[in-house]
């Protein structure tokens, strides 16, 4: 059996847990890393606090294959991820030169201010991760990689290196939709899950044109174990006269 390569999402930035800003990264991070082959098994979000970031690395770091940081690398004040990485690693931080020079290419010497130049620093060390979009690079520590919150830039700072990933079976899985309350099928899922135990069996209700139903998610890495869970649930909804549809996209609820 291939061993399972995890991850975990650390997304650090107060905007977030204030609700301003509404996090688009930890959908678009976990889809692909599971195309990968890689698990994504935690996302925290955490403040900007650096005690909590230095804690929230280190313990990541240790427990998962892979962590991403996304959020607090930017040129302002309360951009201070960069630095918190470094101290989690013991590091030295400080100007990276080739970051700088990536920067001092970018821009006219007029707007190359000392703020966008926070951008350069890094710790010691740190591999560069390039940035097609607005240059300023990200950075790789071990197996720690941290990159801006701006989706868009994030998106495509992650497409240039997610091929140096290395991971195991992806996830595949099916979705069943049903018109039977998550009530009435509690007992059978948990029947099929017994007799199923390598596969995931997740039910999500959903309120649809005024009836209640529910989303069935079948999920393993094997795909004949995954479509064998899969008929058995549709059985199951059969059994209980209702009816099962395959979904190609999660529900919308009303």
């Amino acid at each position: 059996m291939t061993e399972t390569v995890t991850a975990c999402i650390i997304v650090i930035g107060n905007e977030i847990l204030s609700g301003r800003t509404k996090d688009a990264n930890i959908a678009f991070l976990g889809e692909r890393l599971n195309d990968l082959g890689v698990r994504l098994m935690e996302a925290r979000v955490v403040p900007d606090v650096p005690d909590t970031i230095i804690a929230t690395v280190n313990e990541c770091r240790e427990r998962f294959d892979y962590v991403f940081t996304t959020g607090g690398i930017g040129p302002t004040h309360d951009d201070i991820t960069s630095e918190c990485v470094a101290q989690a690693f013991g590091l030295d931080f400080g100007r990276n030169p080739e970051a700088e020079a990536i920067l001092v290419a970018h821009y006219r010497s007029e707007d190359l201010t000392e703020a966008r130049l926070r951008m350069a620093n890094t710790p010691v060390g740190a591999t560069l991760l390039e940035n097609p979009v607005s240059k300023a690079p990200g950075f790789q520590v071990e197996n720690v990689y941290v990159l801006p919150g701006v989706p868009s830039i994030m998106q495509a700072i992650f497409s240039l290196f997610e091929h140096t990933l290395v991971g195991g079976q992806p996830m595949l899985s099916e979705t069943i939709s049903v018109n039977v309350p998550e009530g009435q099928m509690a007992k059978p899922l948990g029947e099929i899950q017994d007799v199923h135990p390598d596969v995931e069996i997740g039910s999500y209700p959903f309120f649809r044109m005024g009836k209640l139903g529910a989303s069935l998610v079948i999920r393993g890495t094997d795909a004949g174990l995954v479509s064998a869970a899969a008929a058995a649930v549709r059985q199951a909804v059969h059994d209980l006269g209702g009816t099962a549809t395959d979904e190609t996209e999660p529900p919308k609820d009303d």
